[in-house]
């Protein structure tokens, strides 16, 4: 039998917590300020429901390959993490930092990278969903509500970065060496 709050509270935690997402939402708006990174919550979005769309239609066919696809996974992810610490490290979150903002393309394709939402999707589908429910409408109200409560959370992370936008600005480089060893553990924590 499907169980609302357990799959309510493995959402909540998955997407609340400090991933890629969130901690560019942050950094972003941090530098550029609330509405500027919207486009990049709002890729976030997108390409979570794209990736939550493939993990719930190929549910199976994906879960079963799982641990062959995984290696391949976590290593893109990482590197791909690893990239944006290292461009956050290097950023120097003054000069330019209006004009310079993580755009909503970046944001899609970072989900297919991202192995914390692939492999939280996968999860939410073989555990949670897919044994209950198969229809394509109740699929797809699964698909858009946790792109929401994706968005809602990397709002939630930009709104912290833009209420301490001047303390982001004014230690630019603190700021920037911690959230690049953020991702860094991201990147780090996948392997163990």
């Amino acid at each position: 039998m499907f169980s609302a709050p357990s799959f309510l509270a493995y959402v909540l935690v998955c997407t609340f917590t400090p991933g890629p997402n969130n901690l560019m939402s942050m950094g972003n708006a941090g530098r550029v300020g609330l509405k500027k990174s919207l486009p990049f919550c709002l890729g976030v979005m997108v390409g979570f429901l794209l990736v939550m769309a493939l993990c719930l239609l190929a549910g199976e066919l994906l879960y079963a390959v799982l641990p062959s696809v995984k290696p391949y996974l976590l290593v893109l992810g990482a590197a791909y993490i690893l990239y944006l610490a290292w461009k956050i490290y290097k950023s120097d979150g003054v000069h330019g930092a209006e004009k310079s903002s993580t755009g909503f393309f970046t944001a899609v394709l970072l989900q297919f990278v991202n192995p914390k939402g692939v492999i939280y999707g996968l999860t939410a589908a073989s555990v949670y969903i897919l044994p209950f429910y198969r229809d394509p409408g109740t699929l797809a109200f699964f698909a858009a509500f946790m792109a929401l409560v994706c968005l809602i959370s990397t709002v939630a992370w930009a709104g912290f970065g833009s209420a301490f936008k001047r303390l982001f600005v004014t230690h630019a480089r603190a700021v920037n060496t911690v959230m690049a060893l953020l991702l860094v553990y991201c990147a780090v924590s996948l392997f163990f």
